[in-house]
């Protein structure tokens, strides 16, 4: 074998051995997507599984307050219905509904002494808040996995491979404007 076929075949494996471990890379960071969201759909679903618990809760102390629960029921299924679908833009319209007429639950019960002081009642708004502070915490960790999946699939050399693989972005779980204004405190209390 002569030193240019050497020198040749040398390079050939490590061009191979580059653009395997290119792709092994890029296939990581798409299931780093993957599971990022499903650690958003877990939780979630826990929140979808509380929420009917404190509605429970809260109707009977709030019998005159049916709308208030009604725009937590309905905000509720929108977000199933986005969460099922995977469809981020509508996921992000309604978790902002929804967030908002929790957050119209929570100021209503207020109102409600006795509300306020059962036990089931505080252990369920502090488990709902757990969960939405979670949730946002996955949501930023999601929007950072994807951002670096899109960046990775951009990025030269690797477009290459991800062209040849025919590997796609991922989309981003964005908000509405309203949604990051400021809450009028006043408003929840109406």
């Amino acid at each position: 074998m002569t030193v240019f076929a050497t020198i040749l075949l040398v390079s050939a494996v490590i061009v191979a051995v580059y653009l395997v471990m290119v792709y092994n890379n890029l296939i990581q960071v798409k299931h780093d997507v993957s599971k990022a969201w499903a650690n958003i759909d877990v939780l979630l679903k826990q929140r979808h599984d509380e929420l009917p618990k404190l509605v429970e809760t809260c109707k009977q102390y709030m019998k005159f307050e049916q709308d208030t629960l009604q725009k937590v029921i309905d905000a509720r299924s929108r977000v199933f219905s986005a969460r099922e679908s995977q469809d981020m833009h509508a996921l992000g319209a309604a978790e902002a509904g929804l967030r908002a007429s929790v957050g119209s639950l929570f100021a209503v019960a207020e109102q409600y002494p006795d509300l306020k002081t059962n036990q089931t009642f505080m252990q369920l708004q502090a488990r709902i808040s757990g969960l939405e502070n979670a949730i946002a915490d996955r949501r930023e960790f999601y929007n950072e996995t994807v951002n670096i999946n899109n960046v990775r699939i951009e990025q030269f050399p690797d477009v290459f491979v991800a062209r040849f693989c025919n590997m796609k972005p991922a989309q981003l779980l964005e908000f509405d404007a309203a949604e990051k204004t400021d809450v009028d405190v006043k408003d929840l209390f109406k």
